[in-house]
């Protein structure tokens, strides 16, 4: 999966509206606060990072900014956030293996095409996580063609 963004440095939105939150050239009547893109994902300096399914370069450049420990594919310890692209119901079926590659307290993001750029929705994406024994607990804009959706062990499901 490719995906296409505005510089990597600039921030969006919550909602991944330009800054303001409005029309240009039209005062905002909600103010959004801007938070850069690895603080919306919850990404911190040292965090463990696997890449699956998905070609973004100006990401991973922005990923190594934060955090050396980066790898694209399967890890080969557990890791604290696993961002995976997915453009099909197919691709979701990788959840229960791709679960494995988390720390307990980790979490899966589903990156996809937003809107009907894509053959896959939010129910999709949060179903397939059920299938795999996640539940969603966030949601963000990944960037202005792909949005993104976490996915956590229930704290009942933890591994220990």
């Amino acid at each position: 999966m490719v995906t296409k963004r505005p510089s990597p440095d600039q921030p969006t939105s919550e909602g991944g509206l330009p800054p303001g939150g409005g029309e240009p050239g039209k005062a905002s009547s909600r103010r959004t606060p801007l938070r850069p893109l690895l603080d919306k994902l919850g990404v911190k300096p040292g965090s463990k990072i696997a890449i699956v399914n998905l070609e973004d370069p100006d990401f991973i450049k922005l990923l190594r900014e934060r955090t050396a420990d980066i790898v694209v594919g399967k890890p080969r310890s557990k890791c604290d956030l696993v961002f995976m692209g997915a453009d099909t119901l197919a691709d979701l079926r990788r959840l229960d293996d791709v679960k494995r590659w988390i720390e307990p307290n980790g979490a899966i993001w589903v990156i996809r095409p937003k809107g009907g750029r894509s053959p896959l929705r939010d129910t999709d994406v949060i179903t397939g996580g059920l299938d795999a024994g996640l539940v969603d607990n966030k949601i963000a804009s990944f960037s202005d063609t792909h949005g993104a959706m976490r996915l956590v062990y229930r704290l009942r499901d933890r591994p220990h």
